[in-house]
């Protein structure tokens, strides 16, 4: 159900409508959660969640490990939050980066059986000398085995993409919003698995609603 809703981008009492209905037609004693909140809290323990870090409004830094307790940018000195506008009032970050860890994901390519077995292709398959069907194939990542023969002689090591792209997720050029995502892909798999869906990773979510041009390196 929540895979459904994902997909098909239902609201939330869209979901509880729906959860509803499914329950009251259900054997008693069914463990269907019983709203979108309860399958979240069911969700949760996988790992599979994401991190949500202040940021400059100007794009100069992140308020992250060891400066998570500054109160102004080191860069220009602007204040990460909103003033308060009462007492006791919870502070506001004008703007937060949503950052979901890659490690659980690709812990979970290695858990699965029908997954593993793809995750050594890039160096078992037969390369034939002219042609490119991988991006292992290319002269660079070749290059990149020369040097790091370490790296390269494991072929359990995972090797990533990283691919950075910006858009308007108000669909409206009368108010422009420029939101960027940071997608990982695994090269290890073969072709007709490393770019489907299910294996390219949202990384990243850097919220707008200018683009951070070359500052993007900084939350990279």
């Amino acid at each position: 159900m929540f895979t459904i809703k994902s997909d098909h981008g239902l609201s939330e009492a869209g979901y509880d409508k729906i959860i509803k209905w499914a329950r009251n037609i259900l054997p008693e004693g069914n463990r269907l959660k019983e709203n979108l909140y309860a399958a979240k809290s069911m969700m949760k323990p996988l790992g599979l969640g994401y991190q949500k870090i202040n940021m400059c409004p100007n794009f100069c830094m992140l308020y992250y490990f060891e400066n998570v307790e500054l109160i102004e940018c080191m860069t220009c000195g602007y204040s990460p939050n909103k003033p308060r506008t009462g007492r006791g009032k919870t502070l506001v970050a004008y703007k937060k980066l949503r950052y979901y860890p890659i490690t659980p994901r690709l812990q979970r390519l290695f858990m699965s059986i029908g997954i593993v077995e793809h995750m050594t292709w890039h160096q078992s398959h037969d390369a034939v000398d002219g042609v490119m069907v991988h991006p292992f194939d290319g002269e660079a990542c070749k290059h990149f085995n020369s040097v790091h023969p370490h790296f390269s002689v494991e072929s359990r090591n995972v090797s990533l993409g990283l691919c950075i792209n910006g858009f308007n997720p108000f669909r409206s050029f009368a108010a422009p919003y420029s939101c960027w995502l940071v997608i990982i892909t695994v090269y290890n798999l073969p072709p007709g698995m490393c770019m489907r869906p299910e294996f390219m990773f949202l990384s990243t979510i850097i919220p707008g609603p200018n683009s951070p041009s070359w500052n993007i390196d900084v939350y990279l």
